[in-house]
């Protein structure tokens, strides 16, 4: 089994126990679904023991998750909170918004400058894990390319970070599939160390 941790933080992110799908040579999208969570049921992908039973149910106000997520402890960061959060607001002061452009571009100023960020510091542990300069270009071009995807249909998407929630990693972004009831991962394919276990 081969996990996947993130480049900057270490955490756990992935594994390959779950089909992913390589999309432009710039994400990983995953699907997973919808559980709710039981005592002693952790789903990692693979398949279910065979040594006893389903878990006991959970307290009833527990809220249905996406298993992937749950399975690697990745903490979401709640819609009232996501654009409040901290770096946010530190990338948009320091994209010197002006006073002059409506609320939602000045957001996409700020995710905007995020992503430059968190590009830079990829690129920089990728050279410093070994990566050759056209492997650092291609990271670079494919996150170029991609990006406005994400920036576009970015109130979609629920956003989750490592168990760590350090503010370097990578932002984990969840949507749903045209059925409405699928929900997917997509994770930066070049932000993703694989760990084989």
């Amino acid at each position: 089994m081969i996990i996947y941790t993130d480049i900057l933080t270490g955490d756990e992110i992935l594994a390959d126990t779950w089909p992913m799908k390589e999309v432009e040579n710039a994400v990983y999208e995953v699907d997973g679904k919808i559980i709710t969570p039981t005592i002693g049921d952790i789903d990692i992908g693979a398949n279910p023991s065979t040594e006893g039973g389903p878990g006991e149910a959970l307290d009833t106000d527990i809220d249905p998750v996406v298993n992937v997520c749950h399975a690697f402890r990745l903490v979401k960061i709640e819609k009232e909170d996501k654009m409040d959060k901290k770096a946010y607001r530190e990338h948009l002061k320091s994209a010197a918004p002006s006073k002059s452009l409506p609320v939602y571009l000045e957001l996409l100023r700020a995710l905007t400058s995020f992503l430059l960020e968190y590009m830079k510091k990829v690129a920089a542990a990728l050279k410093d894990k070994g990566a050759d300069e056209d492997k650092i270009k291609e990271f670079q071009t494919a996150v170029t390319k991609y990006s406005g995807k994400i920036l576009s249909n970015y109130a979609n998407y629920d956003l989750y970070m490592g168990n760590s929630v350090d503010p370097d990693g990578m932002h984990v972004l969840v949507d749903f599939r045209e059925d409405g009831m699928t929900p997917y991962l997509t994770v930066w394919k070049h932000g993703l160390v694989e760990m084989k276990v």
